[in-house]
């Protein structure tokens, strides 16, 4: 294992680089940290290809939400250049009958004159009731989605709906992983998180107490402190 790698972050669906600005600034790395492009795509594995190569040799993939969809994906796709994996607020399974039905449903409405963007109520699912109440946050993540459009957001929908599961990808991995949840996420709640960290043979687990589905967003000294711990400690591991 690589002492020197390079840490590439990948943003969620409708969520910009922005979403690790506080991780990005206070990160510990051996290398300046990467921003996967997650627009243009229609598919997790075409996301994860283009952040593959986005740095030569070692590195190691840090997604949030969809971000983790692909940060698995390029675990699949290249075992061998992992030093680590960060997977915050994230599930390695696909979707299941009703969460297909509610994603489709959410395309059509997507495509129709009906949408509106990302209003207050749909971020009541992406935040907590704190960080909702927060209006500078609140405003961040409204740019963000703006900043990535009524097209992209299609397009990121189709590819989470192709997803697979990467059940196997994480029980094969010999690399540490770092899962972090939030005790208050509905999208993928605490247990999603538990389950991945069950499965992977090296793992961490951190739930952070409070905190919704935008981990980074809601607290992001806590998470840029994991990060920071979970470096050192591949970098320990590494010699």
């Amino acid at each position: 294992m690589s002492s020197r790698f390079t840490p590439i972050f990948i943003p969620g669906l409708i969520l910009t680089k922005e979403l690790f600005d506080a991780q990005c600034a206070g990160l510990d790395s051996p290398a300046p940290p990467q921003i996967a492009n997650t627009l243009g795509h229609d598919s997790i594995t075409g996301m994860a290809e283009e952040a593959l190569a986005l740095a030569a040799g070692p590195i190691l993939p840090i997604g949030l939400s969809m971000g983790g969809y692909v940060a698995m994906e390029m675990a699949r796709l290249a075992p061998d250049r992992l030093v680590g994996l960060g997977l915050l607020n994230t599930a390695h399974k696909a979707d299941d009958a009703a969460r297909r039905e509610q994603r489709l449903a959410t395309i059509k409405m997507a495509q129709s004159d009906r949408f509106r963007g990302v209003t207050r109520h749909l971020l009541k699912s992406f935040l907590s009731p704190a960080a909702m109440a927060d209006e500078a946050l609140v405003g961040r993540v409204i740019a963000m989605a703006d900043a990535v459009g009524r097209e992209n957001f299609v397009l990121q929908q189709h590819a989470i709906l192709g997803r697979q599961d990467q059940s196997d990808t994480l029980r094969s991995l010999d690399v540490p992983v770092l899962v972090v949840g939030g005790s208050l996420d509905t999208l993928t709640p605490p247990e999603r998180s538990e389950e991945i960290a069950a499965l992977a043979p090296a793992s961490q687990l951190l739930i952070l107490e409070g905190v919704g589905h935008l981990s980074t967003l809601e607290a992001p000294q806590a998470v840029t402190e994991a990060l920071n711990g979970f470096i050192a400690h591949i970098r320990h591991a590494s010699g």
